[in-house]
């Protein structure tokens, strides 16, 4: 499946970027009035392959939730449980990122590609509310292996978490979904989410380490401690990502890479949110290059290895509102401005139709 999902992924579509690019000349406005917009309607273009792109909707944001051996290292004061227990919350509706999707119109699908404790529910069989979050139960073991003392995951276990995004991409997509966003959940993920990022751009653990819900300075230099001896122990190779995701990723991390994979391979935009998504995203770039294409940042996290990641990929970012929240949060936020980029090449008049006089 990887294989195959990888061979499918295209550069982007150069007739119908041109295309944009010359109907933003046309419209009722001065040239390059709309900045950063008016880029990624020609990038949109260019991934659908014709101009001017679909609307992109409906959105449809992906949580994928997984534990961390890591955790055995103390690099966060949060308790591992409290992962089950946001699924369950997600699932009830009460948390930030439901708020958020009901603000959008989005749905809402949690997967367990790898939560370490009991959830508090089971995968209903047919919900009887079509809108209501959806959970999928597909978790490849219960967590991951402590990273600074041995590989997170075989090659196996991560191919099979790669794949599972892959297969939710599919799903979201033959669902009807128009956009796709990236959604976390995982109890001390930022420290896998910076030992990926250290690894594909090679900068120090220094500036790839973030304080994640909030360390103190005793804990944030631990943090840093155990990011740069794992990388140290296992030499991960770039330019073998799921060598990269096995050793020093998280569960979550490459059901991720596999989900921006699958939404490439189907020209379908991804709308990536925090720091665990961006480092997912670099993976992604690895295993092929052209999956760029269907990225967009939704915005610039608080993590400091975020901005590093996005640099790597050359994305530009949204907003930058100082979150570091996760879950799909930032990326929700940043949803109506994708939107609304897309409907100015649909809805906005030229000036020969408009009869507006041209400077």
């Amino acid at each position: 499946m990887l294989e195959t999902t990888t061979s499918a992924i295209r550069p982007p579509d150069e007739a119908a970027m041109a295309a944009a690019r010359e109907l933003h000349g046309r419209l009722t406005k001065p040239a390059g009035s709309l900045g950063l917009l008016e880029d990624l309607s020609v990038r949109l273009a260019g991934l659908a392959g014709v101009c001017p792109p679909p609307v992109p909707e409906p959105a449809a944001v992906a949580i994928f939730a997984g534990d961390h051996g890591v955790h055995a290292q103390r690099v966060t004061p949060w308790p591992q449980e409290v992962t089950a227990q946001m699924i369950g919350n997600f699932l009830a509706g009460g948390a930030v990122v439901n708020a958020f999707a009901r603000q959008a119109g989005a749905s809402v699908t949690v997967v367990d590609v790898g939560v370490a404790h009991p959830l508090p529910v089971s995968e209903p069989a047919a919900p009887s509310d079509p809108s209501a979050p959806r959970l999928v139960n597909a978790s490849v073991r219960r967590g991951t292996r402590d990273l600074a003392v041995t590989a997170a995951l075989t090659r196996d276990e991560a191919l099979a978490a790669v794949q599972t995004g892959i297969r939710i991409a599919d799903e979201l997509i033959d669902a009807g979904a128009g956009i796709l966003l990236t959604g976390d959940m995982g109890i001390g993920n930022t420290t896998p989410a910076a030992a990926l990022i250290a690894a594909f751009t090679g900068v120090d653990p220094l500036d790839s380490t973030g304080r994640g819900t909030g360390v103190d300075d005793a804990t944030y230099a631990h943090k840093v401690a155990v990011v740069r001896a794992a990388l140290a122990r296992h030499t991960p190779d770039p330019a073998d990502p799921l060598g990269v995701l096995a050793a020093v990723g998280g569960l979550e991390h490459a059901a991720l890479a596999g989900l921006i994979l699958g939404a490439a391979a189907r020209r379908t935009p991804v709308l990536l949110d925090g720091v665990i998504a961006v480092s997912a995203a670099l993976a992604a770039a690895a295993f092929a290059p052209d999956a760029v294409a269907a990225m967009i940042a939704g915005h610039r996290s608080a993590e400091p290895g975020a901005t590093v990641a996005l640099r790597h990929l050359g994305l530009d970012p949204l907003i930058d509102l100082g979150l570091r929240l996760g879950e799909g949060t930032g990326a929700l936020l940043a949803l109506p401005v994708v939107t609304g980029a897309v409907r100015v090449l649909h809805e906005v008049a030229t000036f020969d139709s408009a009869g507006v006089a041209e400077k």
